[in-house]
């Protein structure tokens, strides 16, 4: 029987309460892998109507995340971290090049921080890789994908600082 979201959080909740650091979190991966296989816990959670960037839920005790993506064409993004938090980037439909980076200088208030090429790889359907802090990587799509992204806190109400690339 497929898990909903709901069930799948709760599941989150139980293992970063238990295990909160990077252990935790690849036990997390390995389940949304699982998920990510699954059509019907795919067509649930990421439909036509799905935007860019849907929070499905946030934890109201932890603070992480469950989104939804949906790119309907080419986009790439600039090398980035998570700031104090952490990722984890599951691929549903499409293809996803992410590119890791190493940290040349860091990014700060006023500084945009430097980054070099360290290499590329695919998420294909199924895939999901964990960033933790600090990880510095880039997203490529060359068509359309969706996503399920796990944020150990929500981006969008912490600060962070860009990055550029050196040769």
């Amino acid at each position: 029987m497929t898990p909903t979201l709901k069930q799948f959080a709760v599941e989150c909740h139980t293992i970063l309460n238990a295990e909160p650091g990077p252990s935790g979190r690849r036990k997390i991966c390995m389940r949304l892998e699982e998920l990510l296989r699954d059509p019907v816990f795919v067509s649930q959670n990421l439909d036509e109507k799905t935007p860019e960037r849907q929070v499905l839920y946030e934890d109201p005790a932890l603070g992480f995340c469950v989104l939804a993506h949906s790119y309907k064409s080419a986009k790439d993004s600039a090398p980035h971290d998570h700031g104090p938090s952490w990722a984890i980037y599951g691929q549903a439909m499409g293809e996803t090049v992410m590119t890791d980076w190493a940290k040349v200088s860091p990014a700060s208030e006023g500084q945009v921080g430097k980054v070099r090429y360290v290499r590329d790889y695919a998420l294909t359907p199924g895939d999901a890789y964990v960033y933790n802090e600090g990880d510095l990587h880039s997203p490529r799509r060359d068509a359309s994908t969706k996503l399920i992204r796990i944020e150990g806190r929500n981006v969008e109400k912490i600060r962070r600082f860009p990055y550029e690339k050196v040769d």
